[in-house]
């Protein structure tokens, strides 16, 4: 109990809030870190799995490399790649290791989200007229957006995690607090970050959960109480066409 109250005084002592090392400084890169790695990997990622699940192609390819790159440990993946890149380019090596985490979490949720609408749905999307295109973005995107928007939660979780281990190759962000007071024996310290990284994780799960609720449409969330296949499938298309 001492040390979480030392912790707490730690994080309110002032001097950890100026200069450049400064709390709001570091989460602001913890938070740049995050926002530019899951961008990037989700302009790969995502069109990919919507690919995917609309063709059913590359399935087997997209599940393998998922689970690939989710058994790679993130801060050996970080120490290979600054050793590749070299020290003058720490921060583009911190980069590519970010999105490289991030996609797993991305490719899947986005060819998820297609493989499970009922086929019988996008039959009957296609039975009213719908051109390809128009299947895709009112049908398979609108549908599947749930599951994507739990990839993405998924993605920054990871991410938010991976940052805090940059902080070994001088990148900033709140793992330097964890970083710097181990070796100085400052537990405090030690925990005070630890703290800070868990509530900035808490914080975007909490968001993600609510953005994931709200991507169901609402005429699946009608239908959803109902134990009949057929009103389901009723509540999908009535989503589409809104």
């Amino acid at each position: 109990m001492n040390l979480f109250a030392d912790a707490i005084r730690w994080l309110l002592d002032p001097e950890q809030w100026a200069g450049s090392y400064a709390l709001p400084v570091l989460l602001g890169q913890h938070l740049l870190y995050t926002v530019v790695s899951v961008l990037v990997a989700s302009l790969i990622a995502v069109p990919a799995g919507w690919l995917i699940g609309h063709t059913g192609r590359g399935r087997e390819v997209a599940v393998a490399i998922s689970g690939a790159a989710r058994a790679i440990p993130s801060f050996g993946l970080l120490i290979l790649l600054v050793l590749l890149f070299g020290v003058l380019q720490v921060p583009a090596a911190a980069l590519v290791t970010l999105v490289l985490l991030a996609i797993p979490s991305l490719l899947a949720g986005a060819y998820t989200g297609i493989e499970a609408i009922e086929p019988r749905v996008i039959d009957a999307a296609k039975a009213m007229g719908m051109t390809p295109w128009q299947v895709f973005w009112k049908v398979e995107f609108r549908l599947g957006l749930p599951l994507l928007v739990g990839g993405l939660r998924a993605a920054t979780l990871q991410v938010i995690a991976t940052v805090t281990i940059a902080a070994w190759v001088n990148l900033g962000g709140l793992g330097y607090p964890i970083i710097q007071g181990i070796p100085l024996g400052r537990f405090d310290q030690v925990l005070a970050g630890a703290l800070l990284v868990a509530a900035l994780a808490l914080i975007a799960d909490l968001l993600f959960a609510i953005a994931q609720r709200a991507a169901v449409p609402a005429g699946v969330r009608a239908a959803g109480g109902r134990s009949e296949d057929e009103p389901s499938a009723r509540g999908a298309l009535r989503a589409a066409r809104t």
